[in-house]
């Protein structure tokens, strides 16, 4: 098992910059990959993701040139590069990984919150 722990969420103007860090402690060698997600409306909205090993990223069309995803290794933390944001960005995010390339993200954090205001 996998425990995260999310951090950097809070309240900015629309335009303005947060990075988000996702702390990664436990079974972190199973690993295969790692994604942020923001909770509304439901389901969960995949934001941006990362190969843990090979660094390839991957991005919602709605973040694409705003937002950068990156991890380190040697702190086991993976963040996320919010620029540019927007009101619609407000949402609580998840940190999650994913234990191969066809299996299910099973371990979540418990969330942070982005608040952006017109």
């Amino acid at each position: 098992q996998v425990q995260l722990v999310e951090s950097g969420g809070g309240l900015v103007q629309a335009g303005g910059s947060l990075r988000l860090s996702c702390a990664a402690s436990g079974r972190t060698f199973s690993t295969y990959a790692m994604a942020w997600f923001r909770q509304a409306p439901e389901p969960r909205k995949f934001v941006a993701g990362i190969n843990w090993s090979a660094g390839t990223t991957y991005y919602a069309d709605s973040v694409k040139g705003r937002f950068t995803i990156s991890r380190d290794h040697a702190k086991n933390t993976m963040y996320l590069q919010m620029n540019s944001l927007k009101p619609e960005d407000t949402d609580v995010y998840y940190c999650a990984t994913q234990g191969s390339p066809t299996g299910a993200f099973g371990s979540w954090g418990q969330g942070t919150q982005v608040t952006v205001s017109s």
